[in-house]
């Protein structure tokens, strides 16, 4: 285990306490925020006391803040590592209209951009700097970031450094030698998905001594869960999207093809839909990405290719047309839905078909046999989720770790349940077969003893002679593939995800065993669309929604906000939520402010936002509140 230095770091985190005042005051001054998410501000107490840090943050909780604030309140620059340009071409645009000076060193920028970054770096002009890994390891770069005194390097997605993590990237491996060439620089490394193996992968990697660690809940309340079988995709996609019309989303497929016949049917149901994947010009990709940031009400029908470098924070759905690749790529593909803290909605649909291309992946894969093997066991832990019998967000979060909570309420399973039937004597079965197994083998074995099938595994350790050999004949091998994931959903038995997936019993699997507890196990059922009532139900009725609007009026100033935040955006060349975010808008739209003091107390309404963008907003609002006292309050005609 690595062991804590003793420096002026830990000094500095040893004081009575961190002085947060000038931190809020930013917080509000600069971004326009009234005060930290849960869990920013212990991460960026930790920063401001010169600790070391690794933060695991769920998307949308914030994570860039934890960075983006402590390096307004040092002298010398922050180096930010990130993976894609694209992201890191975004966070810079948002930054400049908050009035940070920001800039990005990257390949795509001609060599006067690179040149004039250069000499605002010499200038201690930069108080971030968004640096590509590959550019970052070069020793012409860690000499100019040695002139420019870094202060801070914070390395975002750090999970692209862990061969566990689920989006490995070998250019991630060199950022612990550049830490140390940049003198050991103070660091933070942030990430939404990491499990206990690649977290600790990640420390291992990055950090000589241990820093201060972060794990906040991996709860994301706003998201609606939903999973169903497939039935036909393209219906039950073109079904889900017809009551999101007007809305922008994902739609992943798992083939180039695939994404492009589902634009083509999405654009046949009147939606406005773009195909992306890998195998598209770069012009073209470049250019369906810069739509679907730009413009509202933009569905993508996407590979996986497109995703990590899209910080839209108004995406309001995200659907899979097929099975993800992993548990972790689920939960971060879901995550760029509902960014801005409203309520959006997900749908998965899975497969027979689909599970054995995915299997079929790993085994193809170039992946060394350990690698391959904690994927089958991520797949397994997916397939979980899809088949849960009970709360679908209870079962995603018990994977990360987080202890036993009460039903969400908010997922399809505890909206519509599922049919289900006494599984104890089937679950007793199927622990029984681990424990006098001594709890030492994996799924196949295990279904292999249930089943009576005399492998030459099971009878080379003498298996056959159980008492629980054959007990489960009545089974298909499938059926028992299907009970183990349910009663590892039902937190019954683990996996050592890292040991070869060997399944242990729980002690609340130890106590259906004895008798104490039942357990349900669903049965499957027909797949079906959701009803239209049901759809309509689903983000509507997130934790935390915002106030509907209240009046007719109120939905007519939003469209026209929506219309003047879209001109101003594209005037300025950047996207419509660089202006202002929906939830912003629906503030406007709520409160109606008429004085700039008024609209400066919105949500992200900072000085450099007020001061650009503060009159136009006015004006807007003055206006559509004179139309509606002139009609009485029937409202302003929209444009």
């Amino acid at each position: 285990m690595l062991q804590p230095r003793r420096d002026r770091r830990d000094a500095a985190a040893s004081e009575p306490g961190v002085d947060l005042d000038a931190a809020r005051a930013h917080l509000t001054r600069v971004f326009g925020f009234a005060d930290f998410r849960p869990g920013q501000e212990a991460v960026i107490a930790a920063v401001l006391a010169g600790r070391d840090v690794l933060t695991v943050m769920p998307t949308g909780s914030g994570k860039s803040l934890c960075f983006q604030l402590p390096a307004l309140l040092r002298p010398g620059p922050t180096v930010v590592v990130s993976p894609l340009i694209a992201l890191m071409r975004d966070q810079v645009r948002q930054l400049a209209a908050f009035g940070v000076a920001a800039a990005t060193l990257n390949s795509a920028n001609d060599w006067r951009e690179n040149a004039e970054i250069g000499d605002r770096l010499r200038a201690g002009a930069l108080d971030l700097l968004y640096v590509a890994p590959e550019r970052l390891v070069r020793p012409e770069t860690i000499d100019r970031l040695l002139d420019a005194g870094v202060s801070l390097l914070a390395i975002d997605e750090a999970h692209c450094v862990s061969q566990w993590g689920h989006d490995f990237r070998p250019e991630y491996l060199g950022l612990g030698e550049v830490r140390r060439a940049l003198g050991g620089v103070q660091t933070i490394a942030l990430t939404a998905t990491a499990d206990p193996p690649t977290r600790t992968d990640i420390l291992a990697r990055l950090f000589e001594e241990e820093p201060a660690v972060f794990v906040s809940s991996f709860d994301r309340p706003n998201l609606y869960l939903a999973m169903r079988p497939k039935a036909s995709a393209t219906r039950q996609l073109t079904d889900f999207l017809a009551d999101r019309r007007g809305q922008s989303g994902i739609v992943y497929a798992a083939s180039r093809k695939r994404t492009e016949q589902l634009a083509e049917a999405f654009r046949t149901a009147g939606h406005k839909a773009l195909a992306y994947h890998a195998g598209l010009a770069p012009e073209v990709r470049a250019d369906a990405q810069d739509r679907f940031l730009a413009e509202d009400g933009m569905v993508m029908a996407a590979t996986v290719a497109f995703g990590m470098g899209i910080d839209k924070p108004d995406v309001r759905f995200v659907a899979h047309a097929d099975l993800p690749a992993s548990i972790e790529a689920y939960y971060q593909e879901i995550g760029r839905a509902g960014r801005d803290g409203l309520p959006a909605d997900t749908l998965t649909l899975y497969g027979l078909d689909d599970m054995r291309l995915r299997r079929r992946q790993i085994d193809d894969g170039d992946a060394p046999a350990a690698r391959k093997r904690v994927e089958h066991q991520r797949l397994t832990a997916l397939l979980a989720l899809a088949e849960a019998p009970h709360c679908r967000r209870q079962t995603l979060l018990a994977y990360f770790g987080e202890p036993p909570r009460e039903p969400c309420g908010h997922c399809d399973l505890c909206r519509d349940g599922v049919d289900a039937y006494d599984g104890t004597i089937v679950a007793q079965k199927a622990m029984s077969a681990a424990l006098r197994t001594g709890q030492r083998f994996a799924t196949e074995h295990l279904v292999a003893i249930l089943t009576g099938q005399r492998t030459e595994r099971v009878v080379s350790y003498g298996h056959h002679d159980l008492p629980t050999f054959g007990v489960g004949a009545d089974r298909t091998p499938s059926d028992w593939r299907g009970v183990f994931r349910q009663l590892y959903a039902a937190g019954l038995l683990d996996m050592d995800l890292m040991g070869y997936g060997r399944w242990s019993v729980t002690e609340a699997g130890r106590r259906v065993l004895r008798g104490q507890d039942t357990v349900a196990l669903r049965a499957e059922r027909p797949a079906a669309p959701a009803s239209a009532k049901r759809r309509k139900a689903t983000a509507s009725e997130a934790p935390n929604a915002p106030d509907a609007l209240r009046a007719p009026g109120d939905a007519a100033l939003l469209t026209r906000l929506k219309a003047e935040r879209l001109s101003l955006a594209k005037a300025a060349g950047v996207p419509a939520y660089v202006v202002f975010p929906d939830r912003t808008l629906i503030e406007m739209a709520l409160a109606k402010p008429r004085t700039e003091a008024d609209l400066a107390a919105l949500h992200g309404v900072g000085e450099a936002k007020l001061a650009r963008y503060g009159a136009a907003f006015l004006a807007v609002i003055a206006e559509i509140v004179a139309e509606n006292d002139a009609t009485g309050g029937v409202g302003p005609k929209a444009p």
